[in-house]
């Protein structure tokens, strides 16, 4: 976290230094920024990871935008030809995460996604009952909720 701290403060001091306040230069300055922190990334601890995390952050992103995208547009090709090919249920999902923040994350991330809505939290923490609207194969589902929590917490531990 202390990374971005730095990598936001290093693109608004190139704003204001520009004097250009528009998006597109502070997005540069973004980038800037983070060439700036990766050259010097080993002579300050808590700046020692950041560059890695970054672009794993980057890439969930396009990952989970591309789920995003492929869940509404099944849904929509649902709703639009008759007949309904929805066969709802609840599946039982075991976490890997093992903190209330990744915990909520996770839930927050798959409940997101079309299709697919968390019910509950297990009194343990170690599950997750989810409501799938396309529950034909259990193990297909699992596996995308699998996936999706691997790179989330691919992104939040490292």
């Amino acid at each position: 976290m202390t990374g971005l701290f730095w990598n936001l403060l290093l693109a608004t001091c190139w704003v204001f230094l520009t004097g250009s306040f528009g998006v597109a230069n502070y997005f540069f300055g973004f980038f800037v920024g983070y060439l700036v922190i990766a050259v010097m990334h080993k002579l300050a601890p808590d700046l020692e990871d950041y560059p890695q995390r970054l672009p794993r952050f980057l890439k969930f992103l396009c990952f989970f935008i591309w789920e995003l995208v492929l869940s509404n547009f099944k849904i929509a090709m649902d709703i639009i030809t008759p007949p309904w090919h929805m066969q709802p249920g609840v599946i039982r999902y075991e976490l890997n995460a093992k903190t209330n923040l990744e915990i909520t994350m996770v839930a927050n991330f798959i409940s997101l996604t079309p299709g697919t809505l968390v019910m509950d939290v297990s009194e343990d923490k170690t599950a997750l009952f989810v409501h799938a609207m396309y529950l034909r194969d259990e193990e297909e589902v699992l596996a995308d909720l699998r996936e999706l929590e691997e790179r989330l917490l691919e992104v939040i531990r490292s």
